[in-house]
């Protein structure tokens, strides 16, 4: 970081790679506390607010929700606490990140079963794969032999 102490919004989100409309929801739900303002009425923001929006930003990088955002920065705020309860959020998020892979990994896999349907050249009225789609399907799977012609 500059020497410069005193930034505006603009340059803390230039700093920080954050928009300037998504600071100022973070000071809207104290998830980032308010800036001085100049004699003109403009934000200035100093160290402690470029520290605090990059570790923001690196928790919803992370996945974090604005809850346990909130909850972490409370955590951090208090040095001489036990981190038993960061762990506990970095765990309950690593759960949600690998819940997430096995829903795209049925997704995928729902999406190949889809892809090997298709006869490419055919008609619509013969596509596999709109017709697996349709509600119509008891299980959901296309039946040539219920077809007739």
């Amino acid at each position: 970081m500059s020497a410069k102490k005193d930034l505006s919004i603009g340059a803390l989100g230039k700093l920080t790679g954050t928009k300037v409309e998504t600071i100022r929801f973070y000071e809207q739900i104290a998830i980032l506390p308010e800036p001085a303002r100049t004699a003109g009425n403009y934000r200035v923001y100093g160290h402690d607010h470029v520290r605090r929006l990059t570790f923001v930003r690196r928790m919803r990088d992370l996945g974090f929700p604005l809850e346990a955002v909130r909850a972490m920065l409370d955590l951090a705020d208090q040095p001489d606490r036990p981190c038993g309860e960061v762990d506990a959020l970095v765990l309950d998020q690593l759960h949600e990140v690998e819940r997430k892979i096995a829903d795209l990994e049925r997704l995928r896999d729902e999406l190949s079963r889809l892809a090997t349907q298709c006869r490419t050249g055919g008609r619509m009225a013969d596509c596999r794969i709109i017709e697996s789609l349709s509600p119509h399907g008891e299980d959901g799977r296309c039946c040539s032999s219920t077809r007739s012609g």
